[in-house]
């Protein structure tokens, strides 16, 4: 029997094969037909019960197949799931289409809809007036108002955003996978740390070749970039990642992009709104595109000057080291920014990367929600997994009750997209019979890998990373709402980066280093010496590194402001639409729009300035914790009740007030940056 047809606690990856996934989609797709016609064809009065709940509750089997199959496709794919992928995204589509364009289903939500917007809502809870109001929305943000002409229309244009989108993708994972710099010469490590070296040697052995192999994928060419001292060959990584997707080839996406764009506009323009990012901003906590380019000319304007004299830091000891007719080139930043850094705080990554290993940080980060929530971390190695990387962990709460499943994949491989994220293998919810459905958590990442001769040993980025997507599992985790379609990280996407960029807060605070931070060789705790350099160098070039941001974010809204069809070359568009905030110039070859998986492909269309707003909230957040103390119970348990647990049940400036006391302001960042005092 199909393992998806069956009852299971946990997807039994031990037990699915490739062939069950394409009859597992088919069966659900039909099995939410039939839960859509038992709401449709009841002729009871269309209630909350019967119609809106009814309708959350439906699709459970479709929803259950999706989020395996979808989570696989990105953390352990192969051409066959590739090319099923491809066959069913069409179909998958035309099924969800059918479902927000089915006019007798529309008229129940919307007799539900009218008959408590009249009333005020009274008789519903906060979290059912959501609800309803978000299948409402959803419903005529998805075409229920259109003409029947006009539906086919848009069926036409979703279905073809969702092959387009899915082949940006494979493109880009091919043409990551196909890049590989064979260095036969040892001469050529020059400057790399042991490390680096070792870990080129593995990904050689793994080709089956003698020497060493530098990828594409960040733990091999991050480090590469910043202490190579062959400038010739990091010209040549460099242009091999900045020109993914550009050549001429099958993985080219120059017209991928321009199709994805102006589809989105005909999308838009045919739902009544100008342009995209107006649709798509109307669900967002900024509203509208005036208050998006507020923030990122705000940002410019105040951290602009000293983006600009960091850079011009870096391009003098550029010129002190190899004489002043040097010109840097942007494969030289992040070498000669690393020369800076070291002068300046006498701190690299390799310095701490010692105290940084895998399995002690796990116990670190763990340690920091136990501490902060009281919660527990234990492995269970009896839960089938979909690659041997793969760890389990039982969550258990305060009050010792099962409180989620949390899965662990930190190594890169070939079969996996670069990045990190978290998802769900399944959501929290109040099942239709009334049982509570505890979460699966699941975190993905590419993080360094142990080599024959070391444990991982992580950088301070890396540490930062894993606690990133550890914010974000913790909004999975503590999910504690009635309905599935609220749940977790079913937010605004503008809000979903604040538990987040929270817990990176950490990585630079003692209190929390000293709990794990240990020399995997000695075993000495961290040195304070060290702790300080870490916490005096946190805002190196972090002006940079914010004008960096607020370039995608311009490039992001750039593409989805336009008001007619995109005809300009893509390189072209790109240069000029983030422009002002560039503070080094890019190579022509070069662009960054053909691999921009998160407005392409990954949910961040006219989104991608998310991460500076969730920034802005972050920042405001734990300036309560350092007032009150980073460990603080009762604060955390204010955020853990007031955002963590309420998923997208309220409006999330509501939920952000509740913990906070007010509206969050830029100041905390722009101190925390040290761009004001």
């Amino acid at each position: 029997m199909n393992p998806f047809f069956t009852t299971y606690e946990y997807i039994p990856f031990d037990r699915i094969k490739f062939e069950d996934y394409e009859p597992a989609i088919m069966r659900g797709i039909e099995e939410e037909d039939k839960d859509i016609e038992s709401i449709v064809s009841n002729r009871d009065k269309a209630t909350f019960e019967n119609t809106i709940e009814a309708l959350d509750n439906a699709g459970s089997l479709l929803e259950n197949v999706e989020e395996c199959f979808y989570n696989l496709l990105s953390a352990e794919t192969n051409d066959n799931l590739d090319n099923l992928a491809q066959k069913l995204s069409p179909i998958l589509s035309e099924h969800s289409n059918n479902i927000l364009l089915n006019q007798k289903l529309f008229e129940r939500v919307k007799s539900v809809y009218n008959e408590y917007k009249s009333k005020n809502f009274d008789g519903l809870t906060t979290e059912q007036k959501t609800l309803l109001e978000k299948k409402y929305s959803g419903f005529v943000r998805n075409g229920a108002l259109l003409t029947d002409e006009e539906k086919t229309k848009l069926r036409d244009y979703s279905s073809q955003l969702s092959v387009l989108s899915l082949q940006f993708s494979q493109n880009k994972l091919k043409e990551t996978n196909d890049f590989f710099l064979h260095i036969t010469d040892e001469n050529d490590l020059e400057g790399l740390p042991d490390s680096s070296k070792e870990a080129a040697r593995e990904a050689a052995k793994e080709r089956n070749l003698d020497g060493w192999c530098i990828t594409l994928h960040a733990p091999s060419m991050v480090p590469f970039m910043t202490y190579s001292t062959k400038r010739t060959l990091r010209e040549k990584v460099y242009m091999a990642y900045n020109t993914i997707c550009t050549h001429d080839n099958d993985n080219n996406n120059y017209e991928i992009v321009r199709s994805i764009v102006n589809l989105s506009l005909k999308l838009a323009n045919l739902l009544g709104y100008k342009n995209y990012a107006e649709y798509v901003l109307e669900n967002r906590m900024a509203e509208n595109t005036t208050r998006v380019y507020s923030l990122l000319d705000n940002l410019i304007d105040a951290y602009m000057p000293t983006a600009r004299k960091e850079v011009d830091d870096v391009r003098s000891i550029a010129k002190e080291i190899e004489g002043e007719d040097f010109v840097m080139m942007p494969w030289d930043f992040a070498y000669y920014s690393n020369k800076l850094k070291e002068r300046e705080y006498n701190i690299n990554s390799e310095m701490v990367r010692p105290y940084f290993e895998l399995s002690k940080v796990k116990e670190g980060v763990f340690g920091l929600a136990t501490e902060l929530y009281g919660i527990k971390f234990t492995k269970n190695d009896n839960v089938p997994v979909y690659h041997k990387d793969v760890e389990v962990y039982d969550v258990i709460d305060k009050d010792n009750k099962p409180l989620a499943t949390f899965y662990c994949d930190f190594h890169p491989r070939s079969s996996k997209k670069s990045g990190a994220w978290m998802t769900n293998f399944k959501s929290e919810y109040i099942d239709k019979n009334g049982k509570r459905i505890l979460p699966q958590v699941s975190i993905v990442t590419n993080f360094t890998k142990p080599t024959p001769d070391k444990p991982a040993l992580l950088t301070l980025d890396e540490v930062e990373t894993f606690l990133h997507e550890f914010g974000h599992s913790l909004h999975g985790i503590f999910a504690n709402t009635k309905y599935r379609s609220l749940s977790g990280t079913n937010v605004y996407w503008d809000f979903v980066e604040l538990p987040s960029q929270f817990m990176e807060n950490f990585s630079v605070e003692r209190d929390f280093l000293i709990t794990f931070a240990r020399h995997y060789k000695t075993g000495e705790v961290i040195p304070d010496e060290l702790i300080k350099k870490i916490i005096d160098s946190r805002n190196f070039n972090v002006a940079y590194a914010c004008m960096r941001q607020v370039s995608f974010g311009l490039l992001d809204m750039a593409y989805y402001t336009i008001t007619e069809p995109l005809e300009e070359d893509i390189r072209t568009f790109e240069k000029k639409a983030w422009e002002k905030a560039q503070v080094i110039n890019s190579v022509n070859e070069t662009c960054m729009s053909v691999q921009f998986s998160h407005i392409m492909a990954g949910g961040y269309s006219a989104g991608y300035y998310s991460y500076k707003w969730a920034e802005v909230l972050d920042a405001d957040a734990f300036s309560l914790f350092k007032k009150n103390g980073i460990f603080n119970k009762e604060t955390a348990d204010s955020f853990r009740n007031n955002i963590l647990s309420k998923g997208g049940t309220e409006h999330p400036m509501k939920l952000y007030v509740s913990f906070r006391g007010q509206e969050p302001t830029i100041d905390a960042l722009l101190k925390r940056n040290g761009i004001i005092q």
